[in-house]
């Protein structure tokens, strides 16, 4: 569990500075102009978190059941998948679309998550967020310390379903960020691709059958995800990906009556205007070293761009009996920029030295990692002591 929290954040660190850069201007002359009918729109590479598109994408709008995204990612990251989650009254009665569990049910956080994403169940929701965060509230204060932590600067949560609030919102360039971060958790990702889903019923005789409300997993070759959403104020919302070739993307339309189609329209845009290139691969030798990379890198270039980029070999100093002053033979890392901007670092060692598992995308080696809390009472335990300190 530390280890997937680590990894975690290491990819969220690596969405936040990867997603803002822009694409080529240079570039827009080798690809057709792409519309959509949304209010906002944005299309994301999931390796690399690059942006391919973005239509009024910082813009803060209502995201209906959009939200169960951030409610499944934290709950995975939080919770125990194989604990039972007790429905309370509260969960019980909320309005809105509903898996339609009943009043002191019990059901695994596993099994309520496919609720969750399959079905939008908003009793399934609020379950969830009783049963990780000790209540509504304090689960919603895990959403909101988790949109810090990925970077997300349009976004605030007022519930965990996604039900119309004041001050609940998010931007369609926030949701991909927050979308591709999420797949990148193996559960999580199992979850939104899953077309139908059968759990037990304590209830009655038959097992409950779940059947998958995103129609792009029928519509679209290779698509793979996320999420529906829809409410009178918030209106058509969806987040869809994809993946063809081994690349993934992410599709995100607020307010859009046509978003079957524009996500086809999206998705085909990103995978055949934007592939995905293999630069580097793990243990693969520096020319002109006795050094190898510690990690694959990819990166989805328009046409010509691959051409202008530029790599940098960045090595640390040796002290004086020979060695490096970082353990393990670490010597450096390899920079990459395209038009002046930084897309990945990738870590560089010593040949024949052990290549622990590294993550090319991440740029800060100095962040500090925060560790999720697996139970309630550690999590609880946490929130008082930031409150605390945020206090004083």
């Amino acid at each position: 569990m530390w280890i997937k929290s680590i990894t975690n954040w290491i990819v969220a660190a690596a969405l936040l500075l990867f997603s803002s850069i822009p694409v080529s201007a240079d570039s827009s002359q080798n690809r057709p102009n792409l519309y959509t009918h949304a209010q906002a729109a944005a299309l994301m590479d999931v390796t690399s978190g690059r942006l391919l598109y973005s239509s009024h994408g910082d813009d803060e709008l209502r995201i209906a059941s959009l939200t169960k995204i951030m409610t499944a990612i934290v709950a995975i990251e939080y919770g125990d998948f194989k604990k039972r989650v007790k429905v309370s009254k509260k969960a019980f009665g909320k309005e809105g679309s509903s898996i339609y569990l009943k009043l002191g049910e019990e059901m695994t956080l596993e099994n309520m998550l496919y609720g969750l994403m399959l079905r939008s169940g908003n009793d399934a929701a609020t379950a969830i967020a009783e049963h990780v965060g000790g209540s509504e509230e304090g689960f919603v204060y895990l959403m909101n310390e988790e949109a810090k932590q990925i970077g997300l600067k349009h976004s605030h949560f007022a519930n965990p379903h996604g039900l119309d609030a004041d001050g609940h919102y998010s931007s369609a360039n926030d949701l991909a960020k927050m979308t591709a971060y999420a797949l990148h958790n193996p559960l999580f990702s199992e979850i939104v691709k899953t077309e139908s889903k059968k759990a037990p019923n304590p209830n009655e005789s038959w097992d409950y059958q779940w059947g998958n409300k995103n129609k792009m997993l029928r519509l679209y070759d290779g698509a793979d995800g996320v999420k529906t959403g829809y409410t009178k104020k918030a209106f058509r919302c969806l987040v869809s990906s994809a993946t063809r070739n081994g690349q993934q993307l992410v599709a995100v339309t607020l307010n859009d009556g046509d978003d079957w189609n524009d996500h086809g329209k999206m998705l085909d845009y990103g995978f055949e205007y934007y592939p995905l290139s293999k630069l580097m691969e793990k243990g693969e030798a520096v020319k002109g070293y006795d050094l190898v990379v510690n990690s694959t890198f990819q990166y989805p270039f328009a046409k010509g761009e691959e051409d202008r980029l530029e790599k940098k070999l960045v090595l640390r100093p040796l002290v004086k009996d020979g060695s490096t002053d970082v353990s393990f033979g670490l010597r450096g890392e390899i920079q990459l920029y395209l038009e002046g901007q930084q897309i990945g670092t990738v870590p560089v060692y010593q040949k024949g030295s052990f290549l622990p598992e590294g993550n090319a995308r991440n740029p800060a080696r100095t962040t500090m990692v925060p560790v999720h809390s697996s139970t309630f009472v550690e999590t609880l335990s946490n929130i008082l002591k930031r409150l605390f300190l945020q206090q004083n």
